[in-house]
């Protein structure tokens, strides 16, 4: 399962960086490219998380530990939010400057 959630995300993640080819400098498109291969991976380490998070429920573990995890998904999602966003502002400013 966690592989093919993955894999789902890293080929939404070609599809996207494709689509914004049309518009923006090959540079651009890389660097673009690469954020969302961060946010991806982020997403799928969060999703790793939580599917932990479930099994410790399911094997009785107490309910503080199975939310401590989930929101340790939470911030790993969110830190490669941060990380994809600001990769994609900075190649969004290096575009706007002639070469």
């Amino acid at each position: 399962m966690k592989a093919l959630i993955k894999g789902a995300m890293i080929a939404s993640t070609a599809a996207m960086a494709l689509s914004l080819a049309a518009c923006d400098s090959k540079k651009e498109n890389a660097e673009e490219a690469a954020a969302q291969a961060v946010r991806a991976s982020g997403e799928a380490d969060a999703e790793a998380l939580n599917a932990q998070a479930e099994a410790a429920r399911a094997s009785g573990a107490p309910e503080a530990k199975a939310d401590a995890i989930e929101n340790k998904a939470d911030a790993v999602r969110e830190g490669a939010d941060t990380k994809a966003d600001a990769m994609e502002d900075k190649a969004d400013k290096k575009d706007l400057k002639p070469e």
